[in-house]
């Protein structure tokens, strides 16, 4: 059975700190290309970041130099470590896998004094 368990959300004050996990399992990790999402209320869905098979990494020009995806293909996680987090960074957190389009739950991340 397939399935992303994303964790590590919560509520934080403007400039701080969270890192987002995403545990896989179901599926052979590795050769999947993992992405972030994330959706605020009444907004679309948008990309966040995303890390291919070999580690190459792209992000969104919102989180650029703020936001840092990694993996760990042996302990089949991907991780979303965000610093100087925004108010426009509130919105529940997503984790993708691709190819099968699998999706996690989603956590919730709150910036906020």
């Amino acid at each position: 059975q397939v399935q992303l368990v994303e964790s590590g959300g919560g509520l934080v004050q403007p400039g701080g700190s969270l890192r987002l996990t995403c545990v896989a399992s179901g599926f052979t990790f590795s050769r999947y290309v993992i992405s972030w999402y994330r959706q605020a209320p009444g907004k679309e869905c948008e990309l966040v970041a995303s890390i291919t098979t070999v580690g190459s990494t792209n992000y969104a020009d919102s989180v650029k130099g703020r936001f840092t995806i990694s993996r760990d293909n042996a302990k089949i996680t991907v991780y979303l470590q965000m610093n100087s987090l925004k108010p426009e960074d509130t919105a529940v957190y997503y984790c993708k896998a691709v190819p099968g389009n699998y999706w996690g739950q989603g956590t919730q991340v709150t910036v906020s004094s």
